[in-house]
């Protein structure tokens, strides 16, 4: 194995392990997928209907089992096997890929078919969501740890750079969204063999060969993730902040209108549009990896949100391609910036029994910013126009930024991250 010794290692050194490798290209693989596909069924989506409402309910569609079901996920994530628990999800995935394709060859002239499919994507994410956040800390040892989440960031913006690309592409070259759900469908098994190659390390507990308690399924012990960010009113700031931000703030729902109306481009800028974002926070990954945040945190993460909303509102009133592509790309290195702060805060401070009802807290929080927002966006340009619903939102995100700072002082003042500062004062 290699050493941390080298310099030049130490920066990778999380991919020494192999339980790592295989976690993260069975992750890498399953993003692919997911992304290809969401390029193809907002296409599809669009072209039946041509309504920028019906991409509101895409989004809604893949929120609605989430919220509903965010407590099961995460008391399962911490009383079943974490391991096979997360290959079925991949393994739903691929089913869910594989009836879109179905649903395709038929030549459909309503949604409602989509929709249904796009639910049960749903309950996958609601699952593998907590779950697969919850496996990272069991792959590395401990002192290799945050290596191992600045490349977990990094490889997944890196599959939201490339699905996205290769969607568009490949619904451009094979001329409908057949040929992307089959290839989702092909990357989905990939992922499913890859992830039963890893072998979890024992927790301290374990290793210590002391039996691992499962606290019985109760409504406290359900409960015990909203009980433990309630608590820490740091972590509490920062999700609410990000949710809220990217609630208000995200376009992605409204890009194939934009591809299509105001840009005037096609699937494959479609995917340009949809990929840019991924870049640009890819980017800020690998620099936040290099130079991490030390001192400052909380003032950094708000100063970056509102980057995020500034360049939303640059976006929103652009008609050049290019113009929107660099202003994409800098929300997304923006929301990086948050991504990795928050990610942070929660796994430092979270007890590993615990870590798949937190997750599952902080995954509602994100689907309620993700796909929540996707239907906000797509009510908002039915309302209002594709242009004033984009531009409202950043304004919004401005307005929520400086309302965060006077009710979350903590998070305002918050320097390093430390388990020490996550403590309750």
């Amino acid at each position: 194995m290699l050493t941390t010794k080298d310099p030049r290692l130490a920066g990778r050194v999380a991919f020494t392990y192999p339980n790592f490798r295989s976690y993260t290209f069975a992750r890498f693989f399953i993003v692919v997928a997911l992304e290809m596909q969401s390029v193809a069924v907002g296409w599809q989506v669009y072209e039946i209907t041509n309504r920028p409402l019906d991409l509101g309910y895409v989004g809604l569609a893949q929120f609605a089992p989430g919220f509903l079901l965010f407590l099961f996920a995460g008391h399962a994530a911490d009383i079943f096997n974490r391991r096979k628990l997360l290959m079925w999800c991949y393994a739903g995935y691929g089913l869910c890929s594989a009836l879109l394709l179905g649903i395709s060859w038929r030549a459909p002239r309503s949604v409602h078919s989509i929709y249904v499919v796009l639910i049960i994507v749903g309950v996958c994410r609601s699952f593998s969501f907590p779950v697969s956040r919850a496996i990272l800390p069991q792959l590395v040892p401990e002192e290799h740890f945050a290596n191992a989440v600045a490349w977990n960031a990094s490889t997944f913006q890196v599959a939201s750079i490339a699905g996205p690309a290769l969607g568009g592409v490949a619904y451009a070259l094979f001329r409908g969204p057949e040929g992307v759900y089959a290839l989702a469908v092909a990357a989905s098994i990939f992922s499913s063999a890859l992830t039963l190659r890893i072998r979890l390390l024992p927790t301290l507990q374990e290793a210590a060969g002391k039996p691992v308690s499962r606290e019985p399924v109760s409504l406290r012990t359900i409960l015990a993730g909203f009980r433990f960010i309630g608590e820490k009113k740091l972590i509490l700031g920062s999700i609410s902040l990000d949710m809220f931000a990217v609630l208000l703030g995200g376009a992605v729902a409204l890009l194939p209108v934009y591809a299509k109306t105001v840009l005037h481009t096609g699937p494959w800028g479609l995917g340009l549009l949809r990929s840019a974002p991924g870049v640009g926070a890819t980017l800020m990954a690998i620099v936040v990896a290099h130079y991490p945040i030390r001192r400052r945190a909380g003032l950094t993460m708000l100063f970056a949100v509102a980057g995020f909303g500034v360049f939303t509102i640059v976006f929103g009133i652009s008609h050049s391609l290019v113009v929107s592509l660099i202003a994409l790309f800098m929300t997304g290195a923006a929301d990086m910036v948050s991504v990795i702060i928050r990610s942070m805060l929660i796994q430092i401070a979270t007890p590993n029994e615990m870590r798949g009802r937190v997750n599952a807290v902080d995954m509602l929080f994100i689907g309620v910013s993700n796909e929540l927002g996707e239907f906000e966006s797509g009510l908002t340009a039915q309302w209002f126009g594709t242009v004033p619903a984009v531009v409202l939102g950043g304004i919004g995100t401005l307005v929520v930024i400086g309302l965060w700072a006077w009710l979350f002082p903590e998070l305002r003042k918050a320097d390093q991250i430390t388990v020490a500062e996550l403590m309750p004062k």
